[in-house]
Parts: C-alpha cells; structure tokens; sequence
C-alpha cells in the first residue's frame, strides 16, 4: 500500500510502498506517538526509515483501487 508522512518543517512528504496492513500500520503510529518514540517502517524494497513522532505531521493511506481500461463509463 503507498502511505505519505508528512514531516513538520519538510516542504516535501515522504512517499512509501509498504507491505502492512493499515491496522498494523495505525498501531504502529498510534504506539509512536503514544511513547514519544520512533516510528520505525521498512518498505518493500527493504529500506528502512525512523521518524521521530514529534515530527509527525500525518500520515495518508492510498488505497489501492483496480485500473479500469477501455472506455466504460462505471
């Protein structure tokens, strides 16, 4: 799934693809920011990134939506 985290005081957000569930990841930041710890998330190409909660800004899901092709109109 692509999820975008917005970083407080980045002009830009951090765009990921990753193999979790979204209420595996929302545990996962909901810990963070419970803790005052990090947030730590692997994508799909195996490259890990660490967030410090206080940095958090939000955090967007993109669900995946089926492609439509041709020209139906549905």
């Amino acid at each position: 799934m692509n999820v975008s985290i917005g970083i407080r005081g980045a002009a830009r957000e951090l765009q990921l693809d990753i193999d979790l569930a979204e209420e595996d990841l929302f545990a996962k930041v909901e810990e963070a920011s419970a803790s005052h710890g990090v947030l730590s998330l692997t994508d799909s190409k195996g490259q890990r990134v660490l967030i410090p909660s206080d940095a958090l800004g939000f955090v967007l899901v993109d669900a995946a939506r089926p492609h439509h092709v041709g020209f139906a109109l549905n």
